[in-house]
């Protein structure tokens, strides 16, 4: 493992996190972007990301490298795992969800290790990225390498442990420009990959001590952005019934010079809402109930109900009438300026003003129709209504494209606007979360 060459990258899921890995990587060795989806393989062949992470000159570019260096370096996707074979680093990006009991949902990662395991060959190196809770790596994945294989872990092939750091959307804090943490399943091992990552990370690397710690490292990122973030989802359900806008407060106490600069908000996407609930399930299975962390995910869950049901009473206080009353719901995805709907909170928020009786119509310029359809049985508007008769507009998501609306040709002239994110004139709105 001192002397470890790289031959070729293995990049397995092409999706946020896998696809900029992939393309940094090419720069430098032969990589193959692998993902199950042969739909997403396709379009990337044909220069089309959907999660608008890279475009189409930059997918050219790097498979054109792949074939002017005659393979010696650049980009290329596949589906074949034939294409992988022949690979002697294997980088694993898929995603790590949760069930609908909030359990960690942990197939795709053995999945993942299943089919790298039917390719090892002696002297191969496989890193994780993708966020686990401490001790997953070692006590799941291995040993699924391990079955598949027919090798040894750490004689004949060793392991290492790199946590994503990607923000979706964030052309600023990109890949190149955050530190990576790095670890292997042996000294010799974490050398060969932080020196890997050092090839691409202009932040610069930290070599953790083992790979534990690196998974650590990563599920309390989240954890810690999910509880501060429930402490002013807390906060917005008390100034509520004071009846003080929570915007306000804030602003005032932030003022002061060591006060931290969280907001309250509806808490979805891939990460904040999930990570927490891998750490928590280890903590049980070593006999501790971790009550902060617990708590924070209750009080952030019930946010998006908090929001509909405000609204509802909002409306009743104006005597608007809820026999055919329509609300517009702007903005869907998970967070501001990027396509990404996993788990967005904003489909329980429609839901929940769905039960209520409302009809309702939701607009969002970044993602694809048919995707939102197909993962959660909604209708997206294609426009933006010209003239809308909505009673009530709650604005869900700060995309760009809604911080100059008009909207009084949206909604009628006794109607409710909720801005949950509190960019729009306060003179136009009726509550701020």
């Amino acid at each position: 493992m001192r002397d470890f060459q790289v031959k070729k990258i293995a990049v397995i899921g092409q999706g946020y996190v896998g696809l900029p890995l992939a393309i940094a990587f090419s720069d430098f060795f032969p990589v193959i972007g692998f993902d199950i989806n042969k739909t997403r393989i396709e379009e990337l062949k044909q220069g089309v990301d959907r999660t608008l992470e890279t475009d189409k000159k930059e997918l050219a570019r790097v498979r054109d490298l792949y074939v002017t260096s005659n393979q010696s370096k650049g980009y290329d996707a596949s589906s074949l795992t034939a294409d992988i074979s022949d690979a002697n680093v294997y980088i694993v990006t898929v995603p790590t969800p949760i069930d609908r009991y909030n359990s960690p949902d942990l197939s795709p990662v053995i999945g993942a290790s299943k089919m790298i395991g039917e390719l090892l060959n002696p002297g191969d190196l496989v890193i994780y990225e993708s966020t686990v809770y401490p001790g997953c790596t070692e006590e799941e994945c291995i040993p699924v390498l391990e079955k598949y294989s027919g090798l040894t872990f750490n004689q004949d092939f060793y392991v290492g442990y790199s946590p994503e750091r990607i923000n979706p959307g964030d052309k600023v804090n990109s890949l190149q420009k955050v530190v990576k943490v790095t670890s292997g399943s042996t000294p010799e091992a974490g050398l060969a990959v932080d020196g890997l990552y050092k090839k691409i990370i202009e932040a610069g690397t930290h070599l953790a001590p083992s790979i534990k710690v690196a998974e650590a490292a990563k599920v309390i990122e989240n954890a810690q952005r999910d509880v501060n973030i429930s402490f002013m989802n807390e906060l917005a359900l008390i100034f509520d019934r004071v009846g003080i806008d929570t915007q306000d407060v804030l602003d005032a106490a932030g003022t002061k010079y060591n006060f931290l600069r969280f907001k309250p908000g509806l808490v979805g996407g891939h990460c904040i809402s999930v990570d927490p609930y891998y750490l928590a399930q280890k903590a049980t299975q070593l006999g501790y109930h971790p009550h902060v962390i617990l708590s924070g995910r209750e009080v952030n869950d019930q946010i998006a109900s908090f929001i509909a049901s405000k609204v509802v009473k909002l409306m009743i206080q104006k005597n608007i009438k809820f026999d055919g009353a329509k609300a517009l719901v702007l903005g869907i995805t998970f967070k501001e300026n990027c396509p990404d709907i996993r788990n967005s909170k904003v489909i329980d928020m429609i839901h929940d003003l769905q039960e209520f009786g409302l009809k309702v119509d939701a607009y969002d310029p970044w993602v694809n129709v048919e995707d939102v359809k197909s993962h959660f049985n909604i209708e997206l508007l294609s426009t933006l209504p010209e003239i809308g008769d909505y009673d009530a507009v709650i604005l869900a998501v700060g995309h760009r494209e809604f911080l100059h609306l008009d909207l009084s040709k949206l909604k009628k002239e006794n109607s409710v606007v909720f801005d949950i994110k509190g960019i729009l004139d306060r003179k136009l709105v009726d509550a701020r979360l």
